[in-house]
Order: structure tokens, then C-alpha cells, then sequence
């Protein structure tokens, strides 16, 4: 029996558990987490912080996203997150995406698709069997922060993937020695800390976080999962094509 990849953040320590096969997310914006997963000794001053620049490097991948709510624009970092980023982008160049849903939406939270299902427990890697974590002291879950889904189990991530959506300030209680401080101004604007060093962060929407906010705001069925959250949409979004603008050198 296949599980559900699921998303919950908790008030404080949150974790977001997204299940090889499905996903499902409980959302708490309403304070940032406390726990600390970067490195005390990273030098902050050396990291890129790709995240923060909308145009993309000759290093990184550029794919337009055509949804039936409208189109967003995404880079990936394939030198931080590279079998994320090969999975994804091979599935793009192979139609997988198209067609399918945004199966999970949780306004203030995130938005979640990639499962041929459309239930939250399809969906596999290139590999046909899952993969691990990759985190990255440069990559982080700020708002429009592109990350692959994942269950609680080791070597789990598929094909899902979730996008940030949250747009509350969630700087407050991240502390300088473990978050680099242009990060935390970018959490001014929206995110989910709690999710960092347990999640693989592989792009960011540099164009069209309007059609993520869109999505989010979908109406729901009004019924409750396993995790008491209402967040299945009653007419969902739909994935038209991934093009691939730009590959990286």
C-alpha cells in the first residue's frame, strides 16, 4: 500500500512530511520555526544565494511552467540539487508533468503536484525508484522556493514536487549565526523556515508568483484528509506543458 506525501508545518518546530506516493499538508503561518538546520560555521559571506537573483545564470536551468491558471517562470540549480534537477527537468522534456494537477492546495502554505494519480500517492523518479535528500546551506524555503516532495521514509522522493506560497513575514525567531541575513530579509516576504535542511529546495519562481497565489486560493471540497486539513481542490489547476527555456552550461 502506497502512503501520502504530506506537507505540515507546526507553529514551531514543524516538519514537512511529504510521502513518496501522496501528499498532504497542514499549514501554520502564524509563527516561524525556532529550529536551526544550517551550519554555525558556514561562512555566510561566501554563499551565492542564487535564490535572490530573478535572472538566471549560465550555470542554472530556466523552464516556463503553462498552467490552466496561467504561466510562471522557474530556475533551477542543478549544481546544488542535481538529481532533483536531472529528475525534473527529464520528466519536463518527456511530457510526464503535462496534464497533471495541483492535487493539493493550502493557501498561506504551499501548492503541491506532480502526481499522475492526482491523489497524492503516484508518481516516481526517472530512476523508477526514489531518491534521496539534498540540501544545500545556499537554498532555502522562501517564498516561491521550488522543493521535491518526500515521505518520512529515506530515499522517497518521486516526482512530486510543492511551491511555496506563503506570503507572512516568517523572519522573526531566525537567528543570524545559523541563517544567512539576506535569507531572513527574504522571509520578511514570505516562506516556510520550518521546512529548511529537511526538504529539497531545486528552483525558484522568478516570474508568476501572482499564478501561484492563484492556485492557492482555489476553492477546496470542503472535506477533511487523514491530516484534518480541507485542501483538495474542487476544479484543480492543471499542469498544460514545461518548456525548457534555458539549460545549463
Amino acid at each position: 500500500m502506497k502512503t501520502k506525501q504530506w506537507l505540515t508545518i507546526g507553529s514551531i518546530a514543524a516538519a514537512l512530511l511529504l510521502s513518496a506516493c501522496g501528499n498532504t499538508a497542514t499549514n501554520s503561518s502564524e509563527s516561524s520555526t525556532t529550529e536551526q538546520t544550517t551550519s554555525s560555521s558556514v561562512d555566510f559571506s561566501s554563499l551565492k544565494l542564487p535564490q535572490l537573483n530573478n535572472e538566471a545564470a549560465e550555470n542554472e536551468d530556466l523552464i516556463e511552467m503553462e498552467t490552466t491558471a496561467g504561466s510562471m517562470k522557474i530556475k533551477l540549480f542543478p549544481d546544488l540539487a542535481p538529481k532533483a534537477v536531472e529528475n525534473f527537468i527529464t520528466h519536463a522534456k518527456e511530457g510526464y508533468y503535462d496534464g497533471l494537477t495541483f492535487h493539493r492546495t493550502v493557501e498561506d502554505f504551499m501548492i503541491q503536484g506532480g502526481d499522475p494519480k492526482g491523489d497524492g500517492t503516484g508518481g516516481e523518479s526517472i530512476w523508477g525508484e526514489g531518491f534521496g535528500t539534498e540540501i544545500s546551506d545556499e537554498l532555502y524555503h522562501i517564498r516561491g522556493a521550488l522543493s521535491m516532495a518526500q515521505s518520512s521514509q529515506p530515499n522517497s522522493i518521486g516526482s512530486q514536487f510543492f511551491i511555496v506560497q506563503n506570503h507572512d513575514d516568517m523572519s522573526k525567531g531566525l537567528a543570524k549565526q545559523f541563517t544567512p541575513e539576506k535569507i531572513i530579509e527574504a522571509y520578511k516576504k514570505g516562506g516556510a523556515p520550518s521546512l529548511d535542511g529537511q526538504y529539497t529546495v531545486f528552483g525558484q519562481v522568478v516570474e508568476g508568483l501572482d499564478i501561484v497565489d492563484k492556485i492557492a486560493e482555489a476553492e477546496t471540497t470542503g472535506e477533511a484528509n487523514s491530516m484534518g486539513e480541507d485542501s483538495t481542490p474542487k476544479d484543480p489547476v492543471k499542469i498544460k506543458s514545461i518548456k525548457i527555456l534555458q539549460e545549463a552550461k
